[in-house]
């Protein structure tokens, strides 16, 4: 659900979010899931099908200690892109991932997105790439308070484990 952007009806979008859920719950498969501007019914919307799908991602988390203990109630893992590499806005996230369950954790880049703010050589084309999840991964683990490798362990085994890997 994208409330910010609005490029369809909120009801068109929630229809089609719970045509997808449904699916996915009939199907047993994992979810990767967005919401923007949209927790509240999100949140709503997916209480009808959580028992029913195996597992499900709150893709791109940014928001607030509230929205992440309902997530986290949900059973959801919790995914942590480079927003939290920017002082500007997302500065309370070094905060909030001590509360994620380390086993629920998922380190992503959002890519071509949200390049990290802090990077040191900033690629001309302000594009995200994968090669930049080192650095997300080092300022999670720092606000954490774990060694880089640790986290990079329990992360990638969370990755298998969700994604059904071996």
């Amino acid at each position: 659900l994208d409330f910010f952007r609005n490029l369809s009806t909120h009801e068109d979008q929630e229809r089609v979010f719970e045509s997808l859920l449904e699916i996915a719950a009939k199907c047993e498969v994992p979810v990767f899931l967005h919401q923007r501007d949209a927790h509240d019914r999100f949140v709503e919307i997916l209480q009808k099908y959580h028992d029913r799908i195996p597992r499900a991602v709150a893709h791109c988390f940014t928001g607030t200690e509230n929205e992440l203990t309902e997530l986290i109630d949900l059973d959801l893992y919790i995914g942590i892109t480079g927003w939290i590499c920017d002082e500007r806005r997302g500065h309370h996230l070094r905060d909030l991932v001590k509360r994620i369950p380390t086993d629920r954790l998922m380190i992503e880049t959002d890519a071509p997105y949200l390049l990290p703010r802090d990077l040191d050589l900033k690629p001309k084309t302000r594009r995200n790439e994968p090669m930049h999840l080192p650095h997300i991964l080092h300022t999670i683990a720092t606000a954490m308070g774990v060694e880089d490798a640790e986290l990079a362990e329990q992360t990638t085994e969370n990755a298998r484990r969700f994604f059904g890997l071996p």
